[in-house]
């Protein structure tokens, strides 16, 4: 484990030791000769100015996450505690989406958001992402776990489904909302592909698209990008130490019932 542990970490050492080197040092060795800081300086200013990228992609993926966690949650308490009739049939039809690939239908959004007047906006990427099949499933397997007991004891009590929700449902799943919304945002943060296909405005871009800024016309500029994109996963390192000891616990809770 500690062999495949070090290759998986070898290209972010190698990232992050490209950010602090000089333009001739990049192929050469692996350490820089002396730490230089310029990189890191220039991408904050100038004509790169990854600022606005950085906030672009903070807006969009923690907008979409925290509507993808409040709608996941909700139509998994559908799925899995409120009986109606074809229920299972339905979850059924829409877990099936999963396999449908999204590049097969970029065409049919791209066709709706020139009809709602949201192309190249920020809202192509946040209304879709609030939506979430994985999400849906994840949380239902979670909710399933739960007893049923309790839930019915708060029907006696006069509790409707949204004060069973709120009061009994959501903070049990803690665990698995945060492990949602961790993976979630991960998702959000590194989507190259809508970005590309729905946003033509650069001062839209988000970081992956602000990384192309970096391939000059003859050549890349990989100290640049190196530096840019250490910078770029600081907020996914950030977030994994903040919820880390709630991931492990929220991915096996939701896989008790399949």
């Amino acid at each position: 484990m500690f062999i495949a542990g070090l290759f998986m970490i070898l290209p972010f050492l190698w990232m992050i030791s490209t950010s602090f080197q000089t333009p001739s040092e990049v192929f050469t060795r692996w350490l820089p000769s002396k730490l230089d800081w310029s990189n890191h300086k220039r991408i904050w200013s100038g004509s790169y100015n990854f600022a606005p990228y950085y906030i672009n992609s903070l807006k969009i993926a923690v907008v979409s996450t925290v509507g993808a966690v409040l709608l996941s949650a909700l139509a998994a308490y559908g799925f899995s505690r409120v009986e109606f009739k074809g229920r299972d049939s339905l979850f059924l039809i829409y877990l099936s989406m999963m396999m449908i690939p999204p590049q097969v239908i970029f065409v049919p959004k791209f066709i709706m958001f020139n009809w709602m007047n949201i192309y190249n906006t920020h809202w192509a990427l946040i209304l879709p992402g609030m939506f979430s099949i994985f999400g849906v499933f994840m949380l239902r397997q979670f909710f399933m776990s739960v007893p049923k007991e309790i839930t019915e004891s708060a029907f006696l009590d006069g509790a409707g489904h949204f004060r069973i929700f709120a009061r009994l449902v959501l903070p049990l799943a803690k665990p698995a909302l945060v492990t949602f919304g961790i993976i979630d945002f991960s998702w959000h943060w590194n989507d190259y592909e809508n970005a590309l296909v729905f946003l033509t405005s650069p001062e839209l871009y988000t970081i992956p698209l602000g990384l192309q800024n970096f391939i000059l016309e003859n050549n890349v500029d990989y100290n640049g990008m190196m530096a840019a994109s250490s910078a770029a996963i600081l907020p996914m390192i950030l977030i994994f130490f903040i919820g880390q000891k709630y991931i492990i616990q929220g991915i096996s809770s939701s896989a008790v019932k399949g």
